[in-house]
């Protein structure tokens, strides 16, 4: 009987490589509004899937290209891929977030720590051989070596951990600059995101274990790794084909002047929100933005922002939905809207979400909406 010359985890790195290639490929052909983000994603395929086949290459002794590659240009393969995937993760993240995302020049600056990395590889002319420890009687290389898959284990978590950052600040911008959003977009694309920082912490911890302890626990957690990025791939894939283009997209975030404003611009700034909300009842148009609220209010958006964040000590998102609130109180309240659903009561109030409208409700007055019309019904509205 022949020797195999795949285990099953060695088919699970193949099916990777094979689907980021096909995923990409896919992804080129799909009509993209956001031409940017898409190419970032294929990119980011692209270096999940030549570094998953170096490794592969690399660790299993029965696979084989041609000497050239697998003893000399490997490395250098190997390590940009590396050290791809965290800037285009990351880029991907800012261009499917930020509406003013654009490619800039600066951006090449991503591929320094590579190009460092390249250097590094020529400099002391590090092979695959060195890569996998065989010359261990020279501890210089070890040592020159042991740098070279620290910086490429290091670095993507560095980039995994700002974008979860730049997530966190995204979270904020829409509540300062919508009065609705879905969370089901953004909470799956914080959940993958964790993930990929689960996914790459896990290649460090086996790189240091393998120092410790015995290989075989090493392996194991390195076969853990590889089916979590087969399935984080996937999902990455089905978010950027189903969810990715419901994102809402902000601004840069406006910075509130902290000097002491004119007294009458800010009195005269508070008076036009104040009617905007009191007297035009703008909080009952469905999906409105910052954007569309300072036109209809004749107020430039920082001035706007700075009324609310800085008179009002809130945001756009929770400004509206309080009188959303009181707006729907009033409906309830009202013995000619007795018979009106709840539903059509949270449509007229300005709310487009069921799960949102519950949860402003039961937050700012303590009781469920139904509950708040049986106590109204009762004659106990003084509880409330």
């Amino acid at each position: 009987m022949k020797e195999h010359i795949f285990n099953i985890h060695d088919v699970v790195l193949l099916m990777t490589v094979a689907e980021c290639v096909l995923l990409a490929i896919f992804q080129a052909v799909l009509p993209d509004k956001n031409r940017g983000s898409g190419i970032l994603l294929n990119i980011f395929l692209l270096s999940i899937a030549v570094s998953t086949g170096c490794l592969l290459i690399l660790w299993n002794d029965a696979v084989h290209t041609f000497q050239l590659f697998d003893v000399n240009l490997l490395p250098y393969f190997l390590c940009t891929a590396l050290l791809l995937k965290g800037p285009t993760l990351y880029l991907y993240v800012c261009a499917i977030t930020q509406q003013s995302f654009k490619f800039h020049q600066r951006q090449l600056l991503h591929l320094i720590p590579a190009l460092l990395c390249t250097i590094w590889l020529l400099c002391f002319q590090l092979d695959s051989f060195d890569l996998r420890f065989w010359t261990y009687d020279n501890k210089l290389r070890i040592k020159l070596v042991n740098t070279v898959w620290y910086f490429v284990k290091v670095m993507p978590l560095i980039y995994i951990i700002v974008a979860i950052g730049v997530l966190k600040t995204y979270r904020t911008q829409l509540k300062n600059q919508y009065s609705y959003f879905s969370p089901t977009e953004p909470g799956w694309l914080t959940i993958l995101t964790i993930g990929f920082l689960f996914s790459w912490s896990l290649t460090l911890i086996v790189h240091i274990t393998a120092q410790f302890v015995g290989p075989q626990i090493a392996d194991s957690f390195g076969i853990v790794e590889n089916y979590v990025v087969f399935i984080l791939i996937n999902a990455l894939f089905t978010y950027s084909v189903v969810y990715a283009h419901q994102l809402l997209t902000t601004k840069p975030v406006v910075e509130v002047v902290k000097e002491k404003v004119d007294e009458k611009l800010t009195n005269s700034a508070i008076l036009k929100v104040q009617r905007g909300m009191e007297v035009d009842k703008l909080f009952l148009k469905h999906n409105l933005n910052i954007d569309q609220f300072s036109k209809r209010i004749d107020l430039p958006v920082k001035d706007v922002s700075a009324v609310i964040n800085k008179h009002y000590d809130t945001n756009f998102f929770e400004f509206m939905n309080k009188y959303r609130v009181e707006e729907a109180k009033r409906l309830l309240s009202d013995p000619s809207y007795a018979n009106v659903t709840i539903l059509d009561i949270l449509l007229q109030a300005g709310f487009n979400s069921k799960s949102a409208f519950h949860r402003f409700f039961n937050r700012l007055v303590g009781v469920s909406p139904t509950e708040f019309r049986k106590l109204i019904q009762s004659g106990k509205k003084a509880e409330l």
